[in-house]
């Protein structure tokens, strides 16, 4: 298989069908734009399990995404789009950047969900943009901001029920977007731990990558806690 493209935690490679692509799950665990690294026995199969769930829910629902099926313990198949250079970040409580930039209280319920978007670049550090920025380097056009926002609170009011449902807070979650060969908007990339962040209700006990990212216990424990709650969730 040739591999057309390689992120810090999925590769992906071409299929006999040109408008497909095998999405492969890695082991690798970055945090801080790659300054920490490890690899981690299982995190790639315990996020293709859980993405496989998170897309089937949004599938299920009528929101579009990238997702085919399920093809082996660490991959799955997936329509081929042109990725939209955004990161989309929706957020319901208070935690990580928005925290140091807001001088929030790490926690704090947001009275609403707020909408960020982020310019996908290692070298820039992920600067974060408005819809005048987004606009005025043509990343995207007005009329598909505003589907990605909704699509976004969409993901969001779903996610949130579907998580509530297993015990888990979802505090944040960072989505991407594409467009197939006919230039319609998919949501893409995945759903897993790695950019959502999942706190137990009743204890608070952080569930997601911030386990590795700020070394607050092992991930895989938080990662198959995850995946063993959300199986019992239809």
């Amino acid at each position: 298989m040739k591999q057309v493209y390689e992120g810090k935690a999925k590769i992906l490679y071409e299929t006999e069908d040109p408008g497909f692509l095998i999405m492969h799950f890695k082991d690798d665990a970055t945090a801080f734009n790659g300054k920490k690294f490890a690899i981690i026995k299982n995190k790639g199969r315990l996020n293709k399990e859980i993405t496989t769930i998170t897309f089937g829910w949004l599938e299920k629902a009528g929101i579009d995404t990238h997702f085919v099926r399920d093809i082996s313990q660490n991959e799955i198949l997936v329509r081929k789009v042109k990725i939209i250079p955004l990161e989309v970040v929706v957020r319901n409580v208070v935690a990580g950047s928005l925290s140091k930039r807001m001088g929030l209280k790490k926690g704090e319920k947001l009275k609403f969900p707020i909408v960020e978007f982020y310019y996908k670049s290692d070298e820039l550090d992920d600067p974060m943009l408005n819809e005048y920025h987004i606009r005025v380097f043509d990343i995207a056009d007005k009329e598909t901001i505003e589907k990605m926002k909704k699509i976004a609170f969409c993901v969001n009011d779903l996610l949130k029920k579907k998580f509530e449902q297993a015990g888990i807070l979802l505090v944040d979650f960072k989505i991407e977007f594409g467009k197939d060969e006919n230039g319609k908007l998919i949501l893409a990339d995945e759903v897993t731990p790695d950019g959502t962040r999942l706190w137990d209700m009743k204890t608070g006990e952080v569930l997601d990558k911030d386990r590795f990212r700020f070394d607050l216990g092992d991930l895989i424990e938080g990662y198959e806690k995850i995946l063993e709650r959300i199986r019992c969730v239809s």
